[in-house]
């Protein structure tokens, strides 16, 4: 459970959309509160999600072949079957992206950025913190709720387990919360270059990472499925 988790916890962190608007949250006025609100909201969902497979389970997890245990290994294999034709839909619409005439990407993106721009400047902390609802990637969180089915309570490895996952899964946001806190102007320039590369990327950065967590979550619940 420990090494799903993490490895969750860091495709979660890691995923492109949630960071470019985190970036776009801290970098307009009152953004240090803005982006305090997107974490905190972001981290209630991982919580919330937690709590609720716990209270179902009682902390205590299912005995093998049992039908949860075995209803949790199918909605890990069926999420990451998701993940991965995802992965290959972002694929085939980059390529077609790519071949179609009209605006070029570039132009394409400086106009949604400009858009969400000025939309953030008038969002408040509730608009923030619903934004981070929305862009919170439920198929890796959902992953993440079918691996905590398996958690015992009664070790406290259990307990760290799920605080690093939380923590993991929310880093890169704190990261740059802090980094705004403490250097607001560097951070500006940082992240503003941060939000232009990823914006550059953010398709092959999909691709790989639903592609690599998908695979894993395949087949490791298909391995567990036939044990």
């Amino acid at each position: 459970m420990v090494l799903d988790l993490l490895l969750i916890g860091l495709a979660v962190t890691l995923f492109p959309l949630p960071i470019m608007a985190f970036v776009l949250v801290v970098s307009v006025p009152r953004g240090v509160r803005k982006g305090l609100a997107f974490i905190l909201a972001w981290l209630s969902c991982l919580v919330t999600v937690i709590a609720i497979v716990l209270f179902l389970t009682g902390g205590e997890p299912p005995p093998p072949r049992s039908p949860p245990s075995i209803a949790a290994l199918v909605a890990t294999l069926v999420i990451g079957v998701g993940l991965i034709v995802y992965s290959e839909h972002r694929r085939r619409r980059r390529r077609r992206t790519a071949t179609a005439p009209g605006p070029s990407e570039k132009e394409q993106r400086e106009a949604s950025g400009t858009s969400l721009s000025s939309r953030m400047n008038d969002a408040t902390g509730w608009s923030a913190a619903a934004l981070a609802v929305l862009l919170q990637p439920w198929g890796m969180v959902g992953a993440a709720a079918a691996t905590v089915v398996r958690a015992n309570l009664s070790h406290g490895a259990s307990y760290l387990a799920l605080a690093a996952f939380c923590l993991l899964a929310t880093s890169s946001l704190l990261a740059m919360e802090l980094y705004m806190v403490f250097a607001p102007e560097r951070a500006q320039l940082a992240l503003t270059n941060l939000r232009e590369w990823l914006e550059r990327h953010q398709d092959p950065a999909i691709v790989v990472t639903c592609l690599i967590l998908g695979l894993w979550l395949v087949g490791r619940s298909l391995y567990q499925l036939a044990g």
